[in-house]
């Protein structure tokens, strides 16, 4: 489709290789520059829980993600600006983008009121009552010195009927267009939209439309992996890239899993979060090349393997599934460290082998060997 007119001086985004609707890119910011396909890592409250700035970097993450609602109530955005942003406050010198706490403030549910002018909710720490515009969400974000702002939107509740759906999304488009005035530029800062519009094909299409005539420098799809499964979501994902501009940054927020992520990246996603590799982390879950492991399970107790013989991260050169096994039994921190650093490791490694496939126009017998691999399963030890 034709191109939006440019948002000067925000972020870059260059394609610079293709294999069908996947594409390998390069997003330019203030605080650097992201590969793309790309996962981002999710700090929440300005920490990946259990990692420092030093080992995220070494994971081979490039962009992290943060987010308004949680950073709004404490510490707050005015404190963060005060202290030199966000970057400084977290000691990370990479790119941040900040999610603009409409997913975190729609799932209070009974503690939140949705009006034209926004949501007002109360805090799950304290109860106390809170206002979020779409000016004040991207005021936060500014404060907060984000390179990428990410606009207010609704999100839909699923399952819902169609009116409920058209509904959210026009507000949310109306939303977005008050974002984008309030938005103040600066060189390397950039602001994404997010389409809306459930599990309708048309809906999504007009959100889509809408979004590309307000004009942004990046597209997000929202309001997906909340249970609608996997081909749904690759049936929604078809039915709104085209609509979306080829030379912008397309993110599908929320996501996730190893095989979605794969099957997405297939369909023209250039970006992702989700908190699974971490959360999953400290939890005893490690995610592999064939599949994820349960460290929990008994079968790993004398089990001298890495969790991943072909991982070069410093979990899996150092420490056998036995030793970690013993961690989670014996309820030891070291052990969602551990597993939280090999995770994201996977995630990254997966992004970079994504890249390469697609540079090479392999993308397809990459696919196919890693759907073998995650079908085949775990070994037991000989």
């Amino acid at each position: 489709m034709a191109e939006p007119a440019a948002i000067d001086p925000g972020v870059g985004f260059e394609v610079l290789a293709r294999d069908g609707a996947a594409r390998r890119g390069r997003l330019s910011t203030a605080h650097g520059a992201i590969n793309t396909p790309a996962f981002m890592a999710v700090g929440t409250a300005a920490t990946v829980k259990g990692l420092t700035p030093e080992e995220i970097a070494a994971s081979g993450t490039e962009i992290l993600l943060g987010n308004t609602y949680h950073l709004m109530l404490r510490p707050g955005a005015e404190r963060v600006a005060r202290l030199g942003g966000l970057h400084a406050f977290m000691s990370w010198p990479g790119p941040i983008l900040t999610d603009s706490g409409g997913y975190q403030v729609m799932s209070l549910a009974d503690l939140r009121e949705i009006t034209e002018a926004g949501v007002t909710f109360k805090s799950h720490l304290d109860g106390a009552r809170h206002e979020l515009t779409p000016e004040r969400a991207v005021e936060i974000q500014r404060l907060l010195d984000a390179d990428i702002t990410m606009v207010l939107d609704e999100c839909t509740p699923f399952p819902a009927d169609e009116m409920t759906v058209a509904e959210s999304m026009r507000r949310s488009l109306r939303w977005a267009a008050r974002c984008r005035k309030a938005f103040e530029p600066k060189p390397g800062t950039g602001i994404f939209g997010i389409v809306q519009g459930g599990m309708v094909p048309a809906l999504r299409r007009e959100s889509a439309a809408g979004l590309v005539e307000i004009g942004f420098d990046g597209y997000a799809l929202g309001g997906l992996a909340v249970g609608e499964g996997q081909q749904v979501m690759y049936r929604t994902i078809e039915e709104t890239v085209p609509a979306l501009p080829e030379g912008r940054p397309r993110y599908l927020m929320g996501v996730g899993k190893p095989a979605d992520m794969v099957g997405a990246v297939a369909r023209g996603i250039d970006m992702f979060d989700c908190v699974l590799p971490t959360r999953s982390g400290r939890t005893g879950q490690a995610f592999t090349r064939r599949g994820a492991l349960n460290l929990r399970n008994a079968r790993h107790q004398e089990d001298p393997r890495a969790l991943d013989p072909d991982c070069g991260c410093a979990t899996c050169r150092g420490h056998p599934r036995a030793y970690l096994h013993h961690l989670f039994r014996a309820e030891e921190m070291l052990g969602p460290i551990l597993l939280t650093r090999h995770n994201l490791y996977y995630y990254q490694e997966l992004m970079a082998a994504l890249r390469g496939a697609i540079e090479a126009g392999k993308l397809a017998e990459f696919i196919a060997a890693f759907e073998a691999r995650q079908a085949a399963g775990d070994l037991e030890p000989i």
